[in-house]
């Protein structure tokens, strides 16, 4: 994080040194950019707030709207200026230590000063005067902006801060969630267009705050959305979400003639650990289990917490011959976790060397529908328990 903040600190100055200085139309532009910024970040207040005390990882601001309008078209001393303007308002809404919310704004910056420079390479242009060729020309340079300002802060918050913090990182944590990226690239692509109506119409930007107003209460209602199929201790779907994918995976292998498995995994003598060192640290193995039933699963694959200590995994396209495969896959990644976590003292203590139960339905072999397929793996698991634990059972 220091690294970061001292290199924004450098390319802010030296960016600032070389680059001309701003002319008397520019600072028009600057205060039709921070008044924009400062009314969408004052009518968004609220939805922010309440996003960031849901979601304590890393959040997308969709005030960045106006920093990359600012970033394609202001000079890039009055870009971050509006940027840092914008920011110090955030601060109020962000309720995030000092040091992240420093680092996050080092970011922005060097994520600005990166993709000014990339427009700049290709020359200026006058956008209200442009043909049709020279119209698309001018877009590829802000796609390629764009993807410059995605992909600085991609690479210095995610490959760096995350990456290099984290004992298990995971590419959804790195890279962020589909919707966090789906929100960049709507905010990059609205202040490609907030950027081009400044040039020709600035007064149509009283639209664009509207729409980010808007965009706010999207993002936050998604975000409720997500938090409702989502299992707060492992971050796996719930039953409500898991069921919801695993009809509609269902319903596609019953149209193509596919079959589709199910894998009860049931953790064997799991109230020992509650009971032994503490419910915390029963929360820390089904974190690390969730995490290990990820890495040993296809991306395909849907994942949930059936409740407890047991989870229930959907394996679209596998036979009975793949599914056993996978569950004993599963099986045996679990059996070598080593789960650092305390004691009911606070001491450390590791935890390894669990054993878990796994039964096995197929579609269609043993059942025609989901509930019936949910039955059959769920009596095989009581089989396997029956048969002496730590083993997988086919139903």
């Amino acid at each position: 994080m220091l690294v970061c903040d001292l290199l924004a600190i450098g390319f802010i100055v030296l960016a600032t040194v070389t680059a001309p200085g701003p002319v008397r139309g520019d600072w028009f532009r600057f205060a039709t950019i921070a008044i924009c910024a400062t009314v969408h970040l004052q009518l968004s207040r609220r939805q922010e707030e309440r996003r960031r005390s849901r979601k304590p990882t890393v959040q997308i601001d969709l005030v960045g709207i106006w920093s990359f309008a600012g970033v394609v078209v202001l000079p890039i001393q009055l870009a971050l200026l509006a940027i840092v303007l914008s920011r110090t308002q955030r601060w109020f809404v962000a309720r995030r230590p000092l040091y992240r919310f420093i680092f996050s704004t080092s970011s922005v910056l060097l994520a600005a000063v990166a993709a000014h420079e990339t427009v700049q390479s290709f020359g200026a242009n006058d956008w209200s005067r442009l043909d049709v060729p020279q119209s698309f020309t001018a877009f590829g340079v802000l796609f390629l902006g764009g993807l410059v300002y995605f992909a600085s802060q991609a690479v210095v918050i995610g490959a760096g801060a995350i990456l290099l913090s984290t004992t298990r990182p995971t590419m959804r944590a790195v890279l962020g969630t589909r919707e966090d990226n789906e929100l960049e690239v709507v905010t990059i692509a609205l202040g490609t267009v907030a950027a081009i109506l400044l040039v020709n119409v600035p007064a149509a930007l009283v639209i664009m705050v509207a729409v980010g107003v808007i965009a706010n209460r999207i993002a936050e209602v998604r975000q409720l959305q997500e938090d409702v199929r989502t299992d707060p201790k492992t971050g796996l779907l719930n039953m409500r979400g898991w069921r919801e994918v695993a009809e509609r995976e269902m319903n596609r292998a019953n149209r193509d003639a596919q079959h589709c498995a199910l894998l009860m995994v049931d953790l064997d003598h799991f109230k020992s650990i509650n009971d032994t060192w503490g419910h915390p640290a029963g929360d820390d193995v089904l974190e690390y289990v969730a995490h290990a039933l990820r890495s040993a699963t296809r991306p395909s694959d849907v994942i949930g917490r059936f409740g407890g200590e047991e989870f229930v995994l959907l394996l679209p396209d596998a036979d009975t011959k793949e599914a056993e495969a996978a569950g004993e896959r599963i099986r045996q990644t679990i059996s070598e976790l080593h789960v650092p976590t305390t004691d009911k003292r606070g001491g450390p203590v590791a935890i390894s060397e669990r054993t878990t139960s796994i039964g096995v339905a197929v579609y269609p072999v043993h059942a025609d529908a989901l509930d019936a397929l949910l039955q059959a793996a769920d009596a095989a698991v009581y089989e396997a328990k029956e048969g002496g634990r730590n083993q997988v059972r086919m139903a």
